[in-house]
């Protein structure tokens, strides 16, 4: 990786998606996030209730998954971040704009 790549990948905000083991809407935001190359750090809040607590905690109470987070704001699920890729707005809030 050179360094203006290295550079750029550090600028980037996380992204973190709370899913579960069995969940299309999951393999649908993974998927989307996996073509447009953007590493996620997935919690299986079916595999640890704490982690289920924190992410209620996290969103409000939501309860459906995946949730996910790009840096500090939530964006929702599947369909938002959806949404947000269909408008255009999706890579600037990767890279962290």
């Amino acid at each position: 990786m050179s360094a203006v790549e290295q550079s750029n990948t550090a600028l980037q905000p996380s992204v973190v998606m709370y899913s579960t083991a069995f969940c299309g809407y999951c393999d649908r935001a993974r998927a989307l996030l996996n073509r447009k190359g953007v590493p996620v750090v997935e919690i299986k809040v079916d595999e640890n209730m704490a982690d289920r607590e924190a992410m209620l905690k996290r969103t409000g109470g939501r309860r459906t998954v995946p949730q996910i987070f790009i840096g500090d704001r939530h964006v929702g699920g599947y369909e938002e971040l959806a949404q947000l890729e269909r408008q255009g707005a999706l890579d600037a809030l990767l890279q962290g704009r």
